[in-house]
């Protein structure tokens, strides 16, 4: 089974009590923004910029107090005539018809009525959100982190903020992200999605769009909410429990609130899914399950064919399929993830020009997942350990023997050290953002607000069942020939253990008895840490002049400076920096970088309430880097919204984008993780190339490999080290979109609106795919591939190296299309209906600068840690409101994928088993009721049960990115909640 290179440690809580909430009863949310509508008043959001959001009182939603009035005034409200907000695409204060930006927004109710423990599951089911990200599902190197993608651009280009200001990120070696995890549910007021470049505005990161989780503040009153979730199956048991209180104090000029949350998620294992309890490993038309690398050992002959396997004698018995092992019945399938966060948000008043304000978010976050024991394969470079078992002539029950004849090319043996157990990897992860800042208004109009953010993130890995290479060879009796060389032959002392205290002398080819095994194993401890420090000022004024004609509008203007520093360490094990374990070779690496930025925005409303221009304003923004690494760069942007009638808005906007490598990606230690990839010289995998066959088994040959009985040992996974690279450029890009909202005033409550985007990035940064390399190497297409590839001198494939690079370029396009309907039947009972639609145009990617441009538009990655892009994704909503009592049923759309392999689409006639997935549906109920200040919930999630579509990954047989939200299957969960 595939395993990576993070190594975890936590905390371990337990929460059995709320596991027993859904057996008992139903009904309970938390929806406090959602249920009690008796009014017609009631506030509904539509997910696009044309959304207007009345304010509303019902139980549970803490009420707009007197504490905030002088700083609203002094924000905006008194210079203008109508209500203006901030919308996240600006500095300035608008109308939210007249922004010219995509925005998507989500309410809290929306994120709450689904019953998810983290806003990025949530976010997952948006058309938008791209498959690129981290979920719960992904438990190879996922740490139960949650990382979020837009336009399946990558989690890397899209920017996470959280009330307009950056959030600390994880630092994972490698590649980082802001983690969703760690933001507690109950504390969001509403999520914004830029759905457009943001570089020009917020900096670097911003490449696909911006997301801006704003929290709720200026609080007076409390609550308590408690929930559970169980699935039909009796696991991944969930709990959740989160209060906060506010308090107003000195006349209601100042406020403190706090959060808190625990929540808790139970896992799955594969083997209690029937779906996933074998692993299918390989995709031709007699497909191979599990590994070759069996508990007993695996022996191949010096040209790759499996010969037999050990016994529990320390003998042998010839090899068959039959004895390949599954190691998926050891292995999760989601992870286990418990997570405590706070939240602490004050302000006071001291006049309309200074308001001092802070905000701290903490959380502790432990993960735990498992894989299978880890398999004896030989060393990985660069450590100088021997990267092959060979097993010399005369080794005890090694009947093999010296079958060629040469001394020189022995059999050699692949085994899966299962005495160690299972390996369980465990994270502790400490994440720490606060802020501290003061706004208000500097003289006639003129705005200021300046803000310190300073973020850290402390992380602990641990991995037991790891081994010690050293000690498991003297446990063999195999030593190097020519210690110090890495391709050195071993010979057989049979007094290895001699003068090793708790060394016991054991056979390759039969069990390790316990002290044997205490002796050889090994639990790995690593360490990471991000610290980020941000500094941002801005002065803005929304009504600089007024255009000195009939009909014109102001001109605003917002303009301010940032300086940030990012800095990341990484400290593996002692012994996995020497390479001695039986995993990967990880080298301590740190480093960092800081930036100086100007940014300037203005916003004229050129023509307003005259005919054929309910409002017509252009917006120009800019922003100056100056980077301590990579100099400087300018970037822009420029919209326009005109709006002919008060029923009909048209915009458009087009700008460019940067991004720097990310101090991950620049200074993440080289890691080794087992990734989904076919050796193109197996005997199984070569007659699937088709037309490009013979030029296969030539470059086969010419390695001195025979595909025509040659077996890849790690099947269907192949060791790839990725990794940073200190020499890395900045990614640039081009962004434009244009789009129309309707909302008809003859049709009360409906508003819709539709969008066109393209995004062009130029130089990414990244990783190419395993597959990409053997096969660019192998095919011929790019031979340069073939110095990335590390074969051991028996043939088998040591490493592939994949570490982070300048890319070719991406380029997609699609449309987006948004409705939002709330209409009143009876006094008692109204509807809602909500719909976000996404249609893919076009995915074309280089993976190679000057390369030729694959198409993967209507294509899903078959293999491991594969995406996709299907051509259609809906998320659709009905609601029916009858009083204080709500059903609502959710609706999330993926149309079918054909498969692809990285660099070709695949077909059954080239000799492949599979070839599609189908369109997937995934559908929830949920049940709500008021009474007084109570809030009820229950929910169905997964309602028909359906499980995800097949897909040979070499682990869950689907696709964690895509499909994750199906892996739990049909679960129940219940909530409860009371506001005082």
């Amino acid at each position: 089974m595939s395993h990576t290179d993070r190594r975890k440690k936590r905390l371990p809580l337990s929460f059995s009590l709320l596991y027993a909430l859904p057996v008992f009863a139903a009904g309970v949310p938390v929806l406090a923004q959602a249920a009690t509508a008796t009014s017609a008043t009631e506030s509904t959001t539509t997910n696009t910029t044309a959304k207007k959001v009345t304010a509303k009182k019902v139980a549970g939603t803490p009420a707009t107090t007197s504490s905030a009035k002088t700083i609203q005034q002094a924000r905006g409200t008194a210079a203008g005539g109508t209500e203006t907000v901030e919308v996240t695409g600006s500095y300035l204060r608008q109308g939210r018809n007249t922004s010219p930006n995509p925005v998507q927004i989500i309410t809290s109710r929306e994120i709450q009525q689904t019953g998810v423990t983290n806003v990025g599951d949530f976010l997952q089911r948006m058309p938008s959100i791209g498959s690129s990200g981290l979920g719960n599902a992904d438990t190879n190197g996922g740490d139960g982190v949650g990382c979020t993608d837009l336009r399946n651009l990558g989690s890397s280009r899209v920017l996470v903020l959280v009330d307009g200001k950056r959030l600390t990120q994880t630092g994972m070696s490698g590649s980082s992200c802001v983690d969703m995890n760690t933001i507690p549910v109950m504390a969001i007021q509403s999520v914004e999605i830029l759905k457009d470049g943001g570089s020009e505005l917020y900096g670097a990161d911003a490449v696909a769009g911006v997301i801006n989780i704003k929290m709720r503040h200026d609080l007076n009153t409390g609550g308590i909410n408690v929930r559970g979730d169980i699935t039909q199956r009796g696991d991944n048991r969930t709990g959740l429990i989160s209060g906060y209180k506010g308090f107003n104090f000195d006349h209601d000029r100042g406020n403190i609130t706090l959060m808190g949350q625990y929540d808790t998620v139970g896992g799955v294992m594969m083997k209690d899914r029937a779906w996933s309890r074998i692993a299918q490993t390989s995709n031709g038309m007699n497909p191979n399950f599990g590994s070759v690398i069996s508990t007993s050992g695996t022996v191949f002959s010096p040209d790759g064919v499996p010969l037999y396997n050990g016994n529990s004698a320390g003998g042998s018995s010839p090899y068959s399929k039959s004895s390949r092992y599954n190691y998926n019945k050891d292995t999760s399938l989601l992870n286990n993830t418990q997570n405590a966060s706070l939240m602490g948000d004050a302000h006071y008043d001291f006049s309309k020009h200074f308001t001092l304000y802070s905000n701290v978010m903490y959380s502790h976050k432990t993960s735990w997942t498992q894989m299978a024991p880890i398999p004896a394969m030989g060393s990985v470079a660069p450590s100088d350990l021997p990267n092959t078992i060979y097993l010399p002539t005369g080794y005890p029950g090694n009947t093999a023997g010296d079958i060629y004849n040469d001394p020189s090319d022995p059999a050699y043996m692949y085994r899966r050290i299962s005495e160690f157990g299972p390996r369980k990897s465990e994270s502790a992860v400490d994440s720490l953002t606060a802020k501290v800042g003061a706004s208000g208004e500097i003289i006639a109009g003129w705005m200021y607000d300046a803000s310190f953010t300073f973020g850290s993130t402390m992380s602990s890995f641990q991995t037991s069942g790891v081994g010690d290479y050293n000690k498991l060879m003297r446990e063999w009796g195999l030593d190097a020939v020519t210690p110090g060389d890495s391709n050195s032959l071993l010979a057989y002392n049979p007094n290895s253990c001699v003068g090793y205290a708790g060394c016991v002398q054991s056979s390759a080819l039969g069990p390790l008895s316990t002290q044997a095994a205490q002796y050889a194993n090994y639990t790995e401890h690593d360490h990471s840490q991000y610290t980020m420090r941000d500094f941002n000022a801005r002065i803005h004024n929304d009504h600089v002049v007024h255009m000195p004609y009939k009909g014109g509008g102001d001109l605003g203007i917002a303009l301010g400076m940032e300086h940030r520093g990012e800095q990341m360490s990484y400290h593996p094990d002692p012994l996995i920096a020497q390479g001695g374990s039986l995993t990967n070779t990880v080298l301590p690496t740190g480093g960092g970088f800081n930036v100086s930025e100007a940014y300037l925005e203005g916003n004229l409303t050129l023509l307003h309430n005259v005919p054929f221009a309910k409002n017509l304003s252009i917006d120009g923004q800019g922003r100056f880097s100056s980077y301590n690494t990579f100099g400087t760069t300018y970037n822009w942007k420029a919209g326009i919204n005109w709006a002919p009638t008060r029923d009909v808005a048209f915009r458009g906007t087009l700008g460019t984008s940067f991004r720097q490598p990310s101090v991950s990606e620049l200074y993440g230690g080289t890691l080794m993780s087992y990734n989904g990839a076919n050796d193109p010289c197996d005997m199984t995998q070569i007659s699937s190339y088709g037309g490009r066959q013979a030029t296969v088994m030539a470059n086969c040959m010419k390695q001195g490999i025979n595909p025509a009985n040659f077996q890849q040992g790690g099947s269907g996974q192949v060791a790839t080290l990725n990794g940073g690279n200190a020499k890395l450029q900045p990614e640039i890009g081009r962004t434009y979109t244009f789009g129309a909202t309707f909302t008809p005033h003859w049709i009360p409550g409906l508003s819709t609106s539709a969008s066109f985007w393209h995004y062009n990035v130029s130089h990414t940064i990244g990783a190419l795919s395993t597959q990409y390399v053997l096969d660019g190497c192998y095919t011929g297409s790019d031979p340069s591939m073939c110095g990335n590839i590390a074969r051991s001198s028996s043939g088998q494939i040591n490493t592939v190296s994949a570490l982070n690079a300048n890319l070719g370029s991406m380029t997609t396009s699609g449309v987006d299309w948004d409705l939002s309907y709330r209409f009143r039947v009876t006094d008692a009972d109204w509807f809602m209906v909500e719909n976000n639609f996404q249609r893919l145009v076009s995915f074309k990617q280089q993976m190679v600068p000057n390369g030729p441009r694959y198409n993967y538009l209507g294509s899903i990655t078959y293999q491991q840690g594969g995406t996709s892009n299907p051509t259609v994704r809906d998320y659709a909503t009905l609601t029916w409101h009858h009083n204080n009592f709500s059903v609502t049923y959710m609706m999330q759309y993926i149309s079918g994928m054909h498969w692809n392999d990285g660099t070709n689409t695949i077909y059954k006639s080239q000799g492949y088993g599979r070839d599609k997935t189908p369109a997937m549906v995934l559908q929830d109920l949920t049940f709500n009721y008021n009474l007084k200040r109570w809030n009820f919930q229950f929910e169905i999630q997964n309602l028909a049960d359906k499980q995800p579509p097949f897909l040979v990954n070499t682990s869950s047989n689907s696709n964690d990115s895509t499909y994750g939200g199906w892996y739990a299957g049909r679960s129940f969960l219940l909530q409860a909640g009371v506001n005082f």
